[in-house]
């Protein structure tokens, strides 16, 4: 029985006891869990963007990624900061360090007009950066057309 009491027995006839307590163990990777839970909505860009959906197969992202957003009112932002048309090649420089094959991810709001996404696509293009990927949200595939819908 564990944890019973013996009676009359002398020190030297006690057993040692071999269970390994795991209890901290657990309590520690719970704090480190709700840590990392906590922090991680931290390290992402937070821009309230309206992003169309695409039914295409998702790239993966990498480690640290570049953001350039077109808002509704056609201000532009590169990950957290404004910029300015006219100062966009020089930030945009100084965020990837100068190579030009970095990725840019692009994401504009729903309703901005094609030519203004454009046009921030060619200034992209002027100033040497040519991978660019369109960022949108992702929604179910539609039917094909002919298609039984059950």
């Amino acid at each position: 029985m564990a944890g019973g009491i013996r009676h009359n027995v002398s020190d030297d006839e006690l057993q040692e006891n071999h269970e390994i307590n795991v209890t901290p163990f657990i309590d520690v990777m719970l704090v480190l869990l709700i840590i990392f839970m906590v922090a991680a909505p931290l390290a992402t860009v937070d821009i309230n963007v309206d992003l169309p959906a695409s039914t295409a197969t998702p790239v993966p992202r990498p480690d640290q990624p570049l953001y350039l957003t077109l808002k509704e009112d056609k201000t532009i932002s590169v990950g957290n900061n404004s910029v300015t048309a006219d100062t966009l090649g020089s930030f945009v420089d100084q965020q990837t360090e100068g190579d030009k094959e970095t990725r840019v991810f692009l994401q504009a709001d729903k309703s901005v007009d094609y030519g203004s996404l454009m046009d921030l696509m060619n200034n992209l293009r002027s100033n040497g950066y040519l991978k660019i990927a369109l960022v949108g949200l992702e929604s179910a595939p539609l039917a094909a057309p002919g298609g039984n819908a059950q």
